[in-house]
C-alpha cells in the first residue's frame, strides 16, 4: 500500500454517530447537574455555574445617598407634600450617567395601611413608589434611570429614593 492510499482510509464508524453520542452524554450530564442541585435556588445555581467558568457577576448597585418623602396618610398613595426639593436633588445627582435611583415605597405594617381595593400592603407600597416616580419623571428625570421596589414592613409610611452607583456602562464616562 502506498502513502497516498493510506491517507484515503475511511473511518469504520460514521463521524455523525460519535457526535450524536457526545450530544447525548452532554444532555445526560446536564440532567444529572439539575438533579444533584435541587436544593439550590436558581440564582445560586446560576452563580455557581458562572463561577465555574470564571465569569464574575455584575456587582450590585452600591447605595451612596438617599432622599425621601414621609407622612403618607394610612391607606393612601397621595403625595403628602410637594416634590420640588426631591426632583432638584435627583436632577443634581443624575448628572453622572453611572448613577441610578431606586424608589422604594413603604407601609407601616398596620391593618389600616393597605391598598383599599386589594387589602394588600405590597400594592399600597408599590402605588406610593409609583406616585413618587411619576412626580420625578414629570420633573424631567428619565424613567430609564429609575428602579421601583417595595417594603411592606413595619416602619414609617414613606418613599425613600436611594442613589446608587450602578457602574460603568458602555459609552458612559462622566
Amino acid at each position: 500500500m502506498s502513502d497516498d492510499e493510506l491517507l484515503d482510509v475511511q473511518p469504520s464508524r460514521p463521524v455523525w454517530l460519535i457526535t450524536l453520542a457526545d450530544l447525548a452524554l452532554l444532555l445526560v450530564g446536564f440532567f444529572v447537574l439539575l438533579q444533584a442541585n435541587q436544593t439550590l435556588s436558581p440564582h445560586e445555581l446560576a452563580r455557581g455555574i458562572a463561577e465555574g467558568f470564571g465569569v464574575e457577576p455584575a456587582p450590585a448597585a452600591m447605595p451612596v445617598a438617599s432622599h425621601g418623602i414621609a407622612g403618607f396618610a394610612p391607606g393612601s398613595a397621595a403625595l403628602p407634600q410637594p416634590t420640588a426639593m426631591l426632583v432638584g436633588w435627583a436632577r443634581g445627582e443624575l448628572r453622572d450617567p453611572r448613577v441610578r435611583l431606586t424608589v422604594t415605597g413603604a407601609t407601616d405594617g398596620s391593618a389600616q395601611d393597605v391598598d383599599p381595593a386589594t387589602r394588600s400592603a405590597t400594592m399600597l407600597a408599590a402605588d406610593r413608589a409609583r406616585a413618587v416616580a411619576a412626580a420625578l419623571t414629570a420633573g424631567g428625570i428619565p424613567d430609564n434611570r429609575l428602579i421601583l421596589s417595595t417594603t411592606p414592613a413595619h416602619g414609617p409610611r414613606s418613599v425613600v429614593v436611594t442613589l446608587a452607583f450602578a457602574g460603568e456602562t458602555q459609552g458612559t464616562r462622566p
